[in-house]
């Protein structure tokens, strides 16, 4: 890592104390007393999220591929997002069958190919959930099976659109921004040599 000492590289936290001071039925909150890698003694509240999975659903019938994008109401930001199928990890559920899971219950799709393209932390100054991001390919339509509190109009957008939509802001959700950008650059390919 660039700009870090040798020393501090490979240490991490010791946890002092933790306690938990909420808990409700998606996420629980930890307030830990912490020994920071360099020495310093911190609060850290942390959000302990069990894990999401987000599906990168590609229709591939055409010319041009398509994603599958949904919009739907987000309380948090107080507005309609476009977004990747997505949802948690259930208790004793691999990451695979949730994302299978999510992908029929809010569009009705199934795939035949399913491939963990990458993983990350959603916000990792606080929250401890990882997204795994899943291709899925040969896919076929279904009927939906979305929770009582999802109201969700999908539609599949061609891979330039979407990454226009990304770039422009039409797409603010950071998930769906990385997994779009990752997939326009796997279509790219290899540059040929000169």
């Amino acid at each position: 890592m660039v700009g870090m000492p040798n020393s501090s590289r490979n240490r991490t936290a010791r946890v002092l104390s933790s306690r938990e001071v909420f808990r409700g039925p998606v996420f629980r909150v930890t307030t830990d007393q912490v020994l920071e890698p360099g020495g310093i003694r911190a609060r850290r509240d942390v959000v302990r999220h069990p894990g999401s999975v987000v599906i990168l659903a590609v229709e591939e019938s055409r010319r041009q591929p398509r994603v599958l994008l949904e919009r739907q109401y987000r309380h948090a930001a107080q507005d309609y997002l476009w977004e990747l199928p997505a949802g948690r990890i259930d208790k004793g559920e691999s990451e695979l069958a949730g994302a299978k899971r999510e992908l029929l219950e809010e569009t009705g799709y199934t795939a035949r190919r399913w491939q963990r393209i990458f993983r990350f932390y959603a916000s990792p100054g606080f929250v401890d959930e990882t997204m795994a991001v899943y291709l899925a390919r040969d896919l076929r339509p279904g009927i939906a099976q979305p929770e009582a509190d999802e109201l969700i109009q999908q539609r599949l957008v061609p891979v330039p659109v979407a990454v226009r939509m990304a770039m422009s802001g039409a797409i603010r959700d950071a998930k769906t921004i990385s997994a779009v950008l990752w997939l326009a650059h796997q279509r790219r390919g290899p540059k040929p040599r000169k």
